[in-house]
This record gives C-alpha cells, structure tokens and sequence, in this order.
C-alpha cells in the first residue's frame, strides 16, 4: 500500500522540514525583547535600542596633535636647519586650561599635546622640529624653529570627530569597546539597549552525572548543559543551567515548568528521538504545543520546537528539544537557537557569523537528503582557505569540535564531496 503523499514511506512520519523552513517557523512573529537603561559598564556586548545623536562637538575646540610649539605659519615659512627662525616665547598652552595671551605676529607659545591653540596661532611645530630639549619643565624665552609648518599643520579641528546633534550610533549596534567609547566621547553616561534573553538549560537522561562528580556503572558527565549554557552566553544571553531530569515525563515536565516561569527560551538536551524513554516532545506538548519536529541537517535531526503560555498570560516562552548526543546538541544550538536569540536581543543579522569559501582536504560523507555540517579546522592556503576535518565526524565526538573553528556545509542534494572540492564554511571563531 502507498503511503499518503505527506507521509514519509520509510519513517511513516512526516517529511523532513529543511533549516530555512524551520528556522522561519522558530522566528515567526519574534520581535526584539524591551529596552531597559544600562550604564557603560554594562553595555558591553548589549545591542542598542534607539539611535544616538552626538550630545556634543567633539573636539570642543582647535587643539594640538603634538607636543611643540604654537606659531603663525607665515612666521617660519623661511626656518630651515641651516638659517632657523628665532621666535619669543610668551608662555605656555597646556591640556585643561586655556593659555593667557595670544600668539602675536614674531612670538610662540609652548603647546602640548591636547591643549586648546591659543589665539594668533594657526599651526603647531613639533618640538623635534624646534632647538628646544623635549621633556624640559623649564619654559624658554626663546626657540629656534628649524624647518617650516604648513597652515592647520598639526592640529585637530574642532568638531573634527563629532558635531552635537550629528548621528552618532544606530540603533541595532552591537556594543563594543570603540562603540561605548564613542558614546562617552558624545555626552552619554548610560545606553537604551535591548534586554537579554534568558535562557534555561535542562538536561535529560538517567545516565547523566553532574561534572567532576563520581560516575557510577553507565553513568556519563552531563557535558550538555554546560556546553550550551557557555554557548548562550557567548551568544549575549542570561543563561543558567536547571539540572538534569530522569527520563521520566513527570520530572521532565516538574523541570521545564519551573523554567518557564523565568526563561524566555528553555532548551531541554536529550529525550526528542523515538526512543521509548525520549518524553520530551510529550513534555513539550503537554505545557504548550509543539511546532515542528525533525529537520533535514546532519547532525541533529531530531530537533523539536514549541512554545508555551507564560505563568502571567503575557507572552510565549520558546521551547527548544536538542539531541542528547553532544555535538548534535551544540551545532543544532548554532544554526536554530543562536539566530533566535540574536532576533530577541536586537541584532539585525541573525547570523553573525562570517562565512568562507574552502577546499575539502579530505572527502566528506553523509546521509541522503540531509544538510551535512561537518567540523573543520581552516588552514590558510595561498590567497584562499582549506578545510581540515577536525576528527571523527559522529556526533558523539565531541573532542572534534572542540578542535574544530568552522562548519563545512554539505548540501541535501549530494552523498558526499571529494578531496578538493569548494564548500562554504561558517567560522565559529
């Protein structure tokens, strides 16, 4: 008998959703989470809510690239090394305070790096260029200028770097170190940033032990949850880890339903194959619903996804099933739950990661019809990439990822791909 045309005929279940299909299903109807105000110190890696306008003009006025000495240009425009110019020092300009006088036509005026130009001054001679000892606290009453200044040579005009009420920062930026710095630099002291994600990390199996603690026969380190609790993190998310749940339905759903009182997005590893102890599917539907189930990548097929109702009735919680097997678990989190979390937190790429083209140093298998990430180590190669495998290929081995800095892509549309052909791969470093 043939089966339904929306039925698998080997696996009697629906048809393997591809990862465009099932990323757009997770990211449906997702918006960025709320603002909140942060101060700088807590901004980094925060992405921002609004645009910035500058508040000020930056610098607020001429000031000095260098240490020397302020002249009218027109003044030394004859100094060479053999006839130097001797000008009269009046005094002296020095950061945080502005110079008494001006610079009339045949004096300088001691200048340091930063200090506002004084009047009458239109160019800076550094004091290399001058017979003046650098270093020296004691002001000349004369400088012999050796060499000739362009006008505007060697200061910074004002407004050079900002302008108050010229953009400064967009909103959906990324806060990095220059980032914040320039924000300071603008006149601002705190920043509306999206709120991070929280996400909760459940782990799932009667063979998992805590890691360090003694194993008993058959027992395992839970290596999951602290794998993607560091994953979220790296990701910008609030993240924490609940426990591990015995492979029972009861305790699986005790866990997941205290999660969902504090996540926005919970991730149980484990239990979402067919196996007879794989309950969290079950569990998924039992607190809310379930999306979608199983995805044509490889690894990390069995992959489910549903959302649930809040405690308070506001909103949905996302619920992500991830497999047990450790690589699986952590590729399947970069290409489904890194982009959600990215969508939560502002980002306007989802991605954020930089894709490369490479050449296979080995040739690479896989299963039919399914979307192969294998784990690679780039070596540079001439003006171009190769693709190393970083070890054995099965999701179990997880000292392969660990050695691995990119995912090679396979498409769905071929077994496998010889030596030295091209595929994409996206960095994780």
């Amino acid at each position: 008998m043939t089966a339904p045309a929306h039925v698998h005929p080997e696996t009697n279940a629906e048809p393997l959703l591809s990862l465009e299909e099932a990323r757009a299903r997770m990211l449906e109807g997702l918006e960025p989470l709320p603002a909140e105000e942060v101060t700088l110190d807590e901004a980094l890696g925060r992405v921002l809510a609004e645009s910035l306008a500058s508040r000020l003009t930056l610098p607020p006025w001429d000031n000095s690239a260098m240490d020397g000495f302020a002249v009218r240009a027109a003044d030394v425009a004859g100094a060479a090394s053999e006839t130097p110019v001797s000008l009269q020092v009046t005094g002296e300009a020095a950061a945080g305070r502005v110079a008494d006088g001006r610079v009339e036509p045949g004096t300088a005026m001691r200048i340091l790096t930063g200090a506002p130009v004084p009047e009458g001054a239109d160019a800076v001679v550094p004091v290399e260029q001058t017979d003046a000892a650098p270093g020296v606290a004691e002001l000349p009453t004369r400088v012999a200028i050796l060499e000739p200044v362009a006008t505007g040579a060697h200061i910074r005009e004002a407004g050079g770097d900002l302008r108050a009420g010229e953009p400064l920062l967009t909103a959906g930026t990324m806060l990095s170190p220059a980032t914040i710095a320039a924000a300071a630099s603008g006149g601002y002291g705190t920043l509306s940033v999206h709120r991070r994600p929280r996400l909760a990390v459940l782990s799932t199996g009667d063979e998992l032990v805590a890691p360090g603690e003694p194993l008993g026969p058959a027992q395992i380190p839970d290596s999951n949850s602290v794998g993607l609790v560091a994953l979220a993190r790296a990701s910008g998310a609030e993240a924490r880890s609940i426990g591990v749940a015995k492979d029972s339905l009861d305790d699986v759903i005790e866990h997941l339903a205290a999660a969902i009182g504090w996540a926005d997005i919970v991730i149980a590893s484990g239990g979402v194959s067919v196996g007879a102890h794989d309950v969290v599917k079950d569990a998924f539907a039992l607190l809310g619903r379930v999306d979608l189930w199983r995805v044509a990548v490889q690894p990390g097929k069995p992959v489910a996804f549903g959302r649930a109702s809040r405690p308070t009735g506001e909103g949905e919680v996302l619920l992500f099933g991830l497999p047990g097997n450790p690589v699986s678990s952590q590729v399947t989190f970069e290409l489904f739950v890194r982009p959600v979390l990215r969508r939560l937190a502002g980002h306007p790429d989802l991605i954020g990661r930089e894709i490369v083209r490479a050449r296979l140093a080995q040739p690479a298998h896989k299963a039919p019809n399914r979307r192969a990430f294998l784990r690679v180590r780039l070596v540079e190669e001439g003006s171009g990439w190769r693709a190393e495998l970083a070890g054995g290929q099965e999701s179990h081995m997880l000292s392969a990822l660990a050695r691995a800095d990119g995912l090679a892509v396979v498409p769905e549309d071929v077994d496998g791909l010889p030596a030295g052909a091209e595929v994409e791969v996206i960095r994780l470093r």
